[in-house]
């Protein structure tokens, strides 16, 4: 119920969407408790910053495959709701997410990619989220501020299992080599998400420099 939605429906929901029958859920391995165990395969599931798992996913990469599965909104309703729950207005936001939303997160840890246990899932989703006034909060948004997310569909997703895998995202048509702003206009991004971007293809071996052209750096497909 929208009145009880709280930060981890999104990850309950989305476990319960990904999880097939011989699946085992809370399983504690090396001292941490791990959302999913598939045979050999621990699944993580993340629908926040992937920061706070850089200890964990370094002491159990050491002698574990890890997937690593995580949710991109490319739609999200907005839903305005009274502290009893009551629908003030639902909105769709004009903001669409894409896959290459992800390299935003992944900086925190870009060399992962490299890493021959660890493979990224991403989500591609329908999301609903919730906001409640709280005046003096989230000043940009007037006082509205996230009290939950929830999962109204899936639409696909696509596993990154190597650099390779990564950098096959990188639209058809670059000039080689290429700079960002180069990749901001051929892909339709932002000039910063072309740096994030750039940034963690290169510290998987998927990108290798290639001088400057000016004051812009530029690369080019290792």
């Amino acid at each position: 119920m929208i009145g009880t939605l709280n930060e981890g429906a999104l990850h309950a929901e989305l476990k319960a969407w990904y999880r097939r029958p011989r699946d085992r859920a809370e399983v504690k391995v090396d001292g941490y408790v791990i959302d999913l165990v598939r045979g050999g395969l621990l699944i993580e599931i993340q629908t926040g910053n992937f920061a706070p798992l850089r200890r964990k996913l370094d002491a159990l990469l050491q002698t574990h495959r890890v997937r690593l599965v995580a949710p991109v909104a490319v739609s999200r309703r907005i839903v305005r709701v009274t502290d009893d729950g009551v629908v003030l207005s639902s909105r769709r936001s004009p903001k669409a997410g894409r896959i290459e939303d992800v390299f935003a997160r992944l900086v925190t840890f870009p060399g992962l990619l490299a890493h021959d246990r660890f493979e990224l899932e991403v989500v591609l989703t329908h999301q609903r989220e919730i906001r409640m006034h709280r005046p003096g909060r989230a000043y940009r948004r007037r006082g509205w501020v996230v009290a939950g997310r929830s999962l109204v569909s899936v639409e696909r997703s696509i596993t990154l299992a190597c650099a390779a895998d990564a950098a096959a995202l990188l639209p058809a048509g670059l000039p080689e080599p290429f700079d960002t702003a180069e990749l901001a206009a051929a892909a339709g991004i932002d000039r910063r998400l072309a740096q994030q971007m750039t940034y963690c293809l290169r510290l998987a071996g998927a990108l290798a420099p290639e001088g400057k052209r000016g004051r812009a750096a530029l690369y080019q497909l290792a």
